[in-house]
């Protein structure tokens, strides 16, 4: 049942949420425009869509801030946690939380933060040209000679640099003392670096191997020579590896990016600049060690390689042994085949004998059939008689000459036949075969390897095995092998092609 009670009326005006955020945005515009805040900034958050929340506080409030992505360019500066600051720009309010922020435009230091600036002006400068690049730093050396020092000549920082010297490894320390702090110090520490890098390496005194840069703690206002321009110029110009050691840990100058290495403290540096004696005598026990437990690892290992060399070499007695062997065995094989050979031969020549017609038979058949033909000429042409008898005379003289001549060939052949397969022959060619067999075991130990390198030869092989055989294949520095008749050294090449020779770096190891 609805209330039967009238509503109260009221003659206060009635707003909604967002006119009254909007009213509150527009008062704070009007009121404050564009102002500069100093606080301190808190909460810097940059977002993947490029702006920056942050907030600026002191001792009795914070406002929340605001860097859009556009600005961040134009800011001037990298907006840092705890970073005194001066925010310029205007008020506004952000309706969807009734709250108010400052956008910010412009920002830069305050109070120390002026310093902060003009360091940070100097440093993009000069990151700019390149002086803080890596690849433009240079290694310390190992074990430096000299150690040259610009410090002030009064206080711990030379006394500790100069007692962990002595402490790690006693060299010669070279102090050109400067005021550190104060006006004129730059130029004082500006110019030490550059007369240490003008000094001559066999000059007296000579020039510093390393050179360390330190003065003690401090704030950033007894700090600030070592942020000026013409400080961090010098060091970068100096040729000498530079090291420096300014203020405590924490503390950062400029000179610090451009130098070769960086110490937290004057102690650091010099230990960053000479190596302890003892480290290093332990480190030389260390790899003579090391040394000693590889060299005789080669030693092992080429014993090995050579015991299976020797495996792999022929037996030549035996060979020779086999070779004497098979003489004899081709040599009964021979005599037994002689006397067989011989009959074989007789054979032939009785079946050639045989075959051959008897010069009587012949000679009396052909005087039959000559007596025959004279008859029946006599008696078929009396006038041709006498033609008839001189020519078959004449015939029959031819043919015996003719037979003499082939029974003679016949004999001629038969005797060099004979004579070829007689015993003599055959004996004096195994004689000959034996003599012959008999020399080249003396030959063939003269060239063995083993007798040529007894005889001074040397074989050169790389660190592979595989054989060098000439000049042009070795190279100056070159590792090689040279095997003698008793044994392997390690060798190392010197000097080029055609002038190459090698220097032992291994004693020789016994076969």
């Amino acid at each position: 049942m609805d209330d039967p009670r009238p509503s109260p009326v009221s003659n206060m005006p009635e707003y909604s949420v967002s006119e009254i955020s909007g009213a509150v945005k527009r008062t704070l515009e009007m009121t404050f425009g564009r102002i500069r805040v100093r606080g301190e900034l808190t909460e810097v958050k940059r977002y993947p869509s490029g702006h920056i929340y942050l907030s600026l506080k002191d001792d009795g409030a914070k406002i929340s801030g605001v860097v859009w992505k556009t600005a961040v360019p134009r800011l001037g500066m990298v907006p840092e946690n705890g970073t005194e600051v001066i925010a310029t720009g205007r008020i506004s309010a952000y309706a969807e939380r009734s709250s108010y922020q400052l956008i910010i435009e412009r920002m830069e230091y305050a109070g120390v933060g002026a310093l902060l600036a003009r360091i940070e002006m100097i440093r993009q400068r000069l990151a700019a040209e390149g002086l803080f690049d890596t690849a433009r730093k240079s290694a310390i050396p190992r074990l430096p000679n000299v150690i040259g020092v610009v410090s002030s000549e009064h206080g711990a920082v030379i006394q500790d640099i100069r007692t962990t010297i002595a402490r790690r490894f006693p060299r010669r320390i070279l102090l050109w003392p400067v005021p550190v702090q104060g006006e004129g110090s730059a130029e004082r520490i500006a110019a030490a670096i550059a007369g240490f890098d003008a000094m001559s390496a066999d000059g007296d005194p000579p020039r510093p191997d390393v050179l360390i840069v330190a003065r003690g703690g401090g704030s950033l206002e007894d700090l600030m020579a070592f942020n000026e321009e013409i400080v961090v110029r010098a060091a970068a110009a100096c040729a000498i590896p530079l090291i420096s050691a300014v203020g405590h840990e924490t503390d950062t100058t400029l000179i610090d990016h451009v130098s070769d290495r960086r110490a937290a403290t004057p102690t650091a540096a010099a230990e960053l600049a000479i190596p302890a004696r003892s480290d290093l005598v332990a480190d030389l026990v260390h790899k003579a060690s090391r040394l000693i437990s590889g060299l005789n690892r080669l030693a092992q290992e080429s014993r090995l390689r050579l015991n299976r060399a020797e495996r792999g070499i022929p037996d030549l007695p035996a060979l020779l042994g086999s070779a004497r062997q098979r003489l004899d065995d081709r040599l009964d094989r021979a005599l037994l085949a002689l006397p067989s050979l011989v009959a074989r031969r007789r054979v032939v020549l009785t079946s050639i004998e045989r075959r051959l017609p008897d010069p009587h038979k012949l000679t009396a058949a052909a005087r039959e059939a000559v007596r025959d033909r004279s008859l029946r000429l006599r008696l078929s042409a009396p006038n041709l008689l006498g033609g008839r008898r001189s020519g078959l005379e004449l015939v029959s003289q031819r043919l015996a000459g003719g037979i003499h001549r082939a029974l003679t060939a016949l004999r001629a052949q038969a005797d060099r036949v004979t004579g070829r397969v007689s015993e003599a022959p055959l004996r004096a060619s195994l004689r000959e075969a034996r003599a012959h067999l008999s020399g080249l075991g003396p030959r063939l130990d003269a060239a063995s390897p083993l007798e040529l390198l007894g005889r001074g030869y040397v074989l050169v092989t790389n660190p592979a095995g595989a054989p060098i055989t000439s000049a042009a294949a070795v190279k100056p520095g070159g590792r090689l092998r040279l095997t003698f008749g008793d044994g392997e050294v390690d060798a190392v090449a010197q000097g080029g092609p055609g002038r190459a020779r090698a220097a032992v770096d291994q004693e020789r190891l016994p076969l």
